[in-house]
């Protein structure tokens, strides 16, 4: 069970896809593969920082909300071949679960992310930042800005 939550700014998401650019930008990859969904946006990121055009997608499905459930890969990501070349962007790895799938059908590709929790820090290649396994990310994508009343006025 999720007990602490941490919130992701879009420019600490943009400042983070940047400097894990900074440690590829000597690496040539023929392309990327964003795993779904919340790879998408740090992998567009990357693909204009590197200059790379070819995007493809690996879409897996393992949560309903925070509960992880039955993995299911519901678009595999063909044009990455074994994924000599690639670079695999997701936005998180927990479990590892997702990631250890993902690296049985790239296992040539450099898997990265931006946050990692221990469980699946040892799927990836490289990542920004390291969260406690009990902490639930929420990605500005997930959250939207909503009015908050001044502290005062919630004094009873």
């Amino acid at each position: 069970m999720t007990t602490h939550y941490m919130t992701i700014s879009w420019d600490q998401l943009h400042r983070d896809a940047r400097i894990l650019c900074e440690r590829l930008s000597h690496k040539q990859f023929k392309g990327i593969v964003a795993v779904t969904r919340g790879g998408m946006v740090p992998a567009a990121i990357i693909a204009r920082e590197l200059e790379c055009r070819l995007i493809e997608t690996v879409s897996i499905v393992s949560y309903d909300e925070e509960e992880q459930g039955e993995l299911k890969i519901i678009k595999q990501p063909t044009v990455a071949g074994d994924g000599e070349g690639f670079l695999i962007v997701d936005d998180l790895v927990d479990s590892g679960i997702t990631a250890k799938a993902i690296r049985k059908l790239l296992p040539k590709a450099h898997f990265v992310c931006l946050y990692a929790k221990p469980a699946g820090k040892p799927c990836t290649d490289d990542f920004i930042m390291e969260v406690q396994q009990d902490t639930w990310i929420l990605f500005p994508w997930d959250s939207a800005p909503a009015f908050a009343p001044p502290l005062v006025k919630n004094k009873n």
